[in-house]
Parts: structure tokens; C-alpha cells; sequence
């Protein structure tokens, strides 16, 4: 059963210029170290980062809040599986929240070009 979906697309370029003007302001407050670790020394990080962009903006809408106070940038997390494959994490309140809604897995899905990147997000039950 699917308890929520989710999906985003996102401008590229948006990304790329808030990276410029903001800098590890805007990376440290949207993006865990290891997104960051991930996306930066990319040859075509703004793709990377927007992608994750797209893929927060989607879970938060799988979880039916946008952002709010108890869910978070940080608290989402993207990772990549030794696969290629993205999934995803949560941390603190958002990890409660989900955990509330009675969502056990989040499946999440991205895909970018050089000027737009999508996501898109699945909130599955939690698994007995």
C-alpha cells in the first residue's frame, strides 16, 4: 500500500546560483556532509545537488508537509547504494513524523540534465 508520493522537478541553473551567492552556507544548511562528500567533486555538482534538491522537495510532499518545523533539510537525506541506486534517510523529527504517519521505507527515484533535475518520491508502510 502506498501511504504517500511524492514528486519535484527543479531548475539546474536555480541551484548553481544559490551555490554561488551562498556558498557552504546554503550547502551546510540544505545538505548532510555526505551529500555534500557526494555531489561536490562532481565535474557537474549543481546537477548532483539539485537532483537532491528535487528529491528533499519530493519526500516532504510524500509526507504530505512541505517544509515545516519538523521537517527538515538536513533530516532527509539522500545516499547513493554502490549500485548507482539513490535512497533515502531520515533523521530526528522528520524520522518521527514518518514514523507517526506509520511510513517504514521511502523509495525515491532522480533524474537531472544539464538544465533540470526531478525526483520523485514513494511512502511505503512500515514492515512487520
Amino acid at each position: 500500500m502506498i501511504l504517500g508520493l511524492g514528486t519535484d522537478i527543479v531548475d539546474v541553473e536555480r541551484i548553481a546560483k544559490m551555490i554561488a551567492d551562498h556558498g557552504d552556507h546554503f550547502l551546510e544548511r540544505t545538505f548532510t556532509a555526505a551529500e555534500i562528500q557526494h555531489c561536490q567533486p562532481r565535474r557537474e555538482a549543481a546537477q548532483h545537488f539539485a537532483g537532491r534538491w528535487a528529491a528533499k522537495e519530493a519526500v516532504m510532499k510524500a509526507l504530505g508537509t512541505g517544509f515545516t518545523k519538523d521537517v527538515g533539510w538536513t533530516d532527509i537525506e539522500i545516499l547513493v547504494r554502490p549500485s548507482g541506486q539513490p535512497y533515502v534517510t531520515l533523521h530526528g523529527s522528520t524520522r518521527k513524523y514518518a514514523t507517526s504517519l506509520g511510513i517504514g521505507e521511502l523509495l525515491i527515484t532522480i533524474s537531472h540534465t544539464r538544465s533540470m533535475a526531478t525526483a520523485t518520491a514513494i511512502a511505503l508502510p512500515e514492515t512487520a
